[in-house]
């Protein structure tokens, strides 16, 4: 899947786990760039990136307090 895919199916997996983490292994060769930066776009932490495992571990921001 290309890196387009990826974010949009990212944007829905994270909207529905607040506060928890998720691992993504993505083999994209955008994706060291591209999701750094959809973290910091978006308000999701990246704990930690491996790229020899092409593994990323982000946590998705809590939901809005209301």
């Amino acid at each position: 899947m290309g890196c387009g895919e990826l974010v949009i199916l990212l944007r829905f997996k994270l909207r529905d786990m607040p506060g928890k983490v998720l691992r993504l292994v993505a083999h994209d060769p955008g994706a060291p760039a591209d999701i750094p930066a959809y973290c910091r776009m978006t308000g999701h932490k990246l704990l930690q990136e491996d790229l020899v495992s092409h593994a990323y571990w982000i946590r998705a921001k809590d939901l809005p307090q209301s």
